[in-house]
């Protein structure tokens, strides 16, 4: 069984999983970079979302509709976004637009069939007209590197088992969160390298 394959068996698990990681993160940088220079972007809400990260991730799951392998790419993407715009860090007011964004651009470019902005918003309740603006920043901020080699997938989707496996209950609370900056790319040869653990 391929890792694609059993990322498909193990999706219910791996939303949890990846809503654990993401709130984590998101807390992390609340507390670590709160006084460090931030850009308020498109991504910011108000307020902290009523719903649940874990609740909002299952959401995206149940109503998109998009191959498993989606949910990796967005996580290439968020990382991604996270190198290359390191004044947005993932916290509490901005991670669940993030996501939607991420799962979105990534059925749009993986798929051969996915829903449309319209329905993205009505998932991620947000009206069309933000779906649009969170879709250009997200593109922009990625500079347009929608591209995930094989190489850079299966690097991904084995660094995510390992902290499946490392943070299955009881959680190491000990152990550093690190999302971003996990891989850098080097994109003349399309090779990555791991940077942090």
């Amino acid at each position: 069984m391929t890792e694609l394959e059993s990322a498909a068996h193990e999706m219910p698990k791996f939303i949890t999983f990846l809503s654990s990681l993401l709130k984590r993160v998101a807390q992390s940088n609340d507390v670590n970079r709160r006084f460090e220079p931030q850009k308020i972007s498109v991504f910011h809400g108000l307020t902290r979302p009523t719903i649940s990260l874990q609740s909002y991730l299952e959401r995206i799951f149940k109503y998109a509709n998009c191959s498993p392998s989606c949910f990796v790419i967005a996580y290439v993407y968020l990382d991604r976004f996270g190198q290359r715009q390191p004044l947005v860090p993932i916290n509490s007011f901005n991670v669940h637009r993030l996501h939607i964004t991420s799962v979105m651009v990534a059925a749009k470019f993986m798929d051969d069939m996915y829903y449309n902005n319209a329905y993205y918003a009505k998932v991620g309740g947000i009206s069309i007209t933000e779906m649009n603006f969170l879709e250009v920043d997200f593109l922009f901020g990625l500079s347009f590197h929608l591209n995930v080699t094989p190489i850079t997938f299966h690097t991904y989707c084995s660094y995510l088992q390992r902290e499946m496996i490392l943070l299955e209950p009881p959680l190491h609370l000990g152990r550093s969160l690190k999302l971003h900056c996990c891989f850098t790319e080097d994109e003349s040869t399309h090779q990555t390298q791991q940077l942090a653990v």
